[in-house]
């Protein structure tokens, strides 16, 4: 549990255009802030679906959006069912922290989280945490199912880097 951070300008688009309130009416702000709030709600609905969509596992799921703060709650099955989840609503557009207060049935050693920098590939992520580039298939296979081809991560996306199986 705790506060994990991400790029809030990378990921995948799931909220409304922003709308710019400096300079506008009090009534006109108001209306925007609600407005706000309901595309916030959307949004954690949709990332609610999606995370059921790819199968993780997690009971009384509850996702709540507050400006670029999305917090998290629920029964994971798992460790990498947790980390999975925070992954996917962290590696959303707008979102710039995610506070995760997932309990977890099963506990397992918890995986490293990797910002992804321009130019880099998971073979050199591999190197990086693992020293051989050639065991980029474990990356890539603790990332599924967000990630569908080990060729397209992108700079600001933040991966799973499990502990080696020995």
């Amino acid at each position: 549990m705790g506060i994990f951070k991400f790029i809030k300008e990378a990921g995948a688009k799931v909220f409304g255009a922003g709308k710019e309130t400096k300079g506008v009416s009090a009534k006109v702000a108001v209306d925007r802030q609600y407005e706000e709030g309901i595309e916030n709600e959307k949004a954690a609905r949709k990332l609610e679906i999606t995370i059921h969509d790819l199968n993780l596992k997690v009971e009384n799921l509850k996702i709540t959006i507050n400006d670029d703060l999305a917090i998290v709650s629920g029964h994971a099955d798992k460790q990498s069912t947790r980390e999975k989840v925070i992954l996917v609503v962290g590696n959303v557009e707008g979102i710039s922290r995610v506070e995760d207060n997932l309990t977890v049935e099963n506990k397992e050693p918890e995986s490293v989280f990797h910002t992804v920098e321009r130019g880099e590939t998971l073979s050199k992520i591999a190197k990086e945490h693992y020293g051989n580039a050639n065991k980029y298939p474990e990356i890539f296979e603790a990332n599924k199912p967000m990630l569908k081809d080990p060729d397209k991560i992108y700079p600001g996306q933040v991966l799973r880097i499990p502990p080696l199986n020995k």
